[in-house]
């Protein structure tokens, strides 16, 4: 894991900054600081119209009395989106965007449900005589792999 967040960390903004050179020697330094402020501007409008979609969706949820759990992924990917364009640099902006658009969030919606039924276990009881009169449920979470 260390050394997933160590590549993250660095080889993400070295491999950012050798894209930006090499597309300021190809085409020119003005270019390159145009693009990625639009690529930022972009991704900002962006962020904003589907964060306020998702807040609104939000609320409608939780007014219906259900439990959010897909909108409340949205707004977690949003914010993320929001964080890679604050990020200088074309793959995180890419990125970003890419998070702002409803279909590849769906997609990524989908990929997080899979990620997590192969990869946590959830056990849920009740106990006592409590247990026919409470709506409180206790939760664990686990890791799968350390299933025998």
């Amino acid at each position: 894991m260390l050394l997933k967040l160590l590549a993250l960390f660095i080889l993400l903004p070295l491999v950012e900054l050798w894209l930006l050179l090499v597309l300021a020697r190809h085409t020119s330094v003005g270019f390159t600081l145009l693009l990625v402020v639009l690529t930022g501007v972009t991704g900002t409008l962006l962020a904003r119209s589907q964060g306020w979609r998702t807040l609104l969706a939000l609320r409608a949820e939780v007014a219906r009395g259900t439990f959010p759990a897909e909108t409340l992924v949205d707004a977690a990917m949003i914010f993320l989106a929001g964080v890679l364009l604050l990020t200088p640099g074309l793959i995180t902006d890419a990125a970003g965007i890419t998070l702002l658009i409803p279909a590849c969030r769906r997609f990524y919606r989908r990929k997080c449900w899979q990620w997590l039924r192969e990869h946590v276990r959830l056990e849920a009881w009740t106990t006592g005589a409590e247990a026919n009169r409470s709506q409180v449920v206790d939760t664990t979470l686990g890791d799968r792999r350390d299933d025998p």
